[in-house]
């Protein structure tokens, strides 16, 4: 089986950005709020899926996808609390439908209604109510509610502690994804998410996070930024400040295979064990178009791993699917639900 553990609902029915701008123009003019109710048919979910996301996953062998709200649209800077709460809703209600249309190709992961200065723990009530009510198996979490100016405290304080107790406690991981960037100095995809993934990794190496919360688990998306290719500055570093070795922080954290070239792929696979490798393509995502010198989507990940000769039968199960049943546990459930696995 192929999984696919990083997926965004990039191309949902209009009608979600619709709401979206009335939300915040009804802010902004009038300091009300819209109720998160989108208007949207079971078939519109069926067109904007069966054209895009489901074709594509057919066309380049993946089973399922680990489906979450577009992660550029979270946009946790804007309006308030309230207003994150609701666009929050509105976003994973629309995964839970897409999910329940077809659960045996997509899993559900949710959004948090972050705000800049408030607290994580602000979050634990949606997060609850998407993995006890819907079903989701896990969370993306944005280390920079202020999308750009990193204005709130690194994810090893305290101030994250209720969130990450949460996610202990409903046994579910979090993927470390940033959402867009208002600072013009810094191109969203291009380099927020980039730094989002590389500032994520120095800082549990600077903190303590994991012996507090031992079971913890997060995934760092496209390909750990520049962690796995910068891997002696970070073990250096680490010694230099009389930190752990890095390999501790393999039992907690998890790098994704978004990772646009196959030298890329190759060296990723070569730095970090299989065991902390799980598939992963963002499709329809970041990085569309065709890829000149080799005729291929970029973002057909998957072609890149199939090229890798020298990964052993075990390691590559591992990395296409056994290491995301064993980091998402509920999802095995769902997939034995629907007779999957």
């Amino acid at each position: 089986m192929v999984i696919d553990c990083h997926g965004h609902y990039t191309t949902a029915p209009k009608q979600l950005n619709e709401f979206r701008q009335k939300q915040l123009a009804r802010f902004e003019s009038e300091g009300t709020y819209l109720d998160p109710q989108v208007n949207i048919t079971d078939d519109e979910i069926r067109e904007s899926l069966e054209n895009n996301q489901l074709k594509i996953q057919a066309e380049r062998g993946v089973d399922l996808t680990i489906f979450s709200p577009t992660a550029g649209a979270m946009a946790h800077h804007h309006g308030d609390a309230r207003i994150s709460a609701d666009w929050s809703r509105a976003c994973n209600d629309l995964i839970h439908r897409a999910v329940s249309l077809y659960p045996s190709r997509l899993a559900g992961v949710c959004q948090l209604p972050q705000s800049p200065g408030v607290s994580p723990g602000n979050c634990v009530a949606e997060l609850t109510r998407c993995v006890e009510e819907l079903g989701f198996v896990g969370c993306n979490l944005n280390p920079d509610p202020s999308d750009g100016y990193w204005t709130d405290p690194p994810l090893t304080a305290r101030h994250w502690y209720p969130l990450f107790e949460k996610l202990v406690e409903l046994d579910v991981p979090a993927m470390i994804h940033v959402s867009c960037s208002c600072n013009p100095n810094f191109h969203h995809t291009g380099a927020h998410y980039l730094n989002g993934d590389t500032t994520a990794f120095m800082q549990f190496i600077q903190g303590d996070v994991f012996k507090d919360f031992p079971t913890l688990r997060f995934i760092i998306p496209h390909g750990g930024g520049a962690v796995p290719y910068h891997w002696g500055r970070y073990r250096g570093l680490a010694q230099n400040l009389g930190r752990p070795p890095l390999q501790e922080l393999l039992n907690n954290v998890f790098f994704d295979t978004c990772v646009y070239h196959q030298p890329g792929v190759d060296l990723l696979l070569n730095v970090i064990p299989a065991e902390n490798i799980l598939f992963a393509s963002e499709i329809v995502g970041a990085v569309k178009g065709i890829d000149p010198t080799t005729g291929h989507f970029y973002d057909d990940t998957k072609r890149y791993i199939d090229a890798v000769a020298h990964l052993s039968a075990d390691d590559r199960n591992k990395i296409m699917s056994g290491n995301a049943l064993r980091v998402y546990p509920r999802l095995r459930a769902q997939l034995e639900k629907h007779n999957v696995l």
